[in-house]
């Protein structure tokens, strides 16, 4: 208690006050760091996660060159009002994969972590087009541009580069990014049983409504529909999560 009553003085000496900050960030780290050596992992273990098929991968990268993380977050955080609107609040385990990961807390659109399934493909198309067709509201830019064809000459060699940073891709994968683009793109649900075996719950099919052509929204819509679908949370063990 001594110390509480010269405080003056320890505020007023440069060197004990240096101490004092010195020994409270010590012990400040030691708080936060020491109990992660406790638990096996940080990520929660839960089933249904996977990486992204090619078309998925090639939508999300047109995602973030586009600039959508600017407005739209992918992050619901455990609040009673957040998970009424949203969802199921988001597991550190959904997004292992992503690199960089669309956690923020900026929203002038809405929370897009389970937007997967929510809206039909060619709402999806309508409102990236021209938003104001399907939210007259809505301030957000139009994208016709996405209508070109997708440039398909890179995604293997992103998908190898994402396997030097831990996504699981196989060389199967790999060699086969290009063939599973197409049919994911083109496929009908019956047909592209490669692409499910390769990458169960991916949704094929022609994503933009031109069946001529695999576009950039073929891409974009294919990975907006597999948001916040890969985990069944109706299995999820909440007391194993570790949070």
């Amino acid at each position: 208690m001594s110390i509480f009553k010269h405080h003056a003085k320890l505020e007023t000496n440069v060197f004990f006050l240096a101490v004092g900050i010195l020994l409270t960030v010590i012990v400040g780290g030691l708080v936060e760091v020491v109990p992660l050596f406790t638990i096996e992992s940080t990520i929660e273990k839960v089933d249904g996660v996977r990486p992204y098929s090619p078309l998925e991968q090639a939508g999300r990268d047109i995602y973030v060159r586009e600039g959508c993380y600017n407005c739209h977050s992918q992050m619901i955080r455990p609040f009673k009002d957040e998970v009424e609107r949203y969802g199921h609040y988001s597991l550190a385990a959904e997004s292992k994969y992503d690199h960089p990961f669309q956690w923020s807390s900026k929203r002038t659109g809405p929370d897009l972590a389970r937007v997967g399934g929510k809206y039909t493909n060619d709402w999806q198309v309508r409102h990236l087009i021209n938003p104001r067709d399907v939210v007259p509201e809505s301030i957000m830019p139009g994208y016709p541009h996405l209508k070109r064809p997708l440039d398909q000459s890179t995604i293997a060699g992103n998908m190898m580069a994402l396997r030097v940073v831990g996504v699981p891709y196989t060389d199967e994968q790999i060699k086969n990014a290009k063939a599973h683009l197409v049919e994911q793109a083109t496929s009908d649900a019956g047909a592209a049983s490669a692409v499910a075996m390769a990458y169960p719950k991916a949704k094929v099919g022609d994503f933009d409504g031109n069946p001529q052509v695999v576009s950039e929204l073929d891409a974009l819509v294919a990975y907006l529909q597999v948001l916040g679908t890969m985990v069944d949370f109706t299995t999820v063990d909440h007391t194993k999560i570790q949070r």
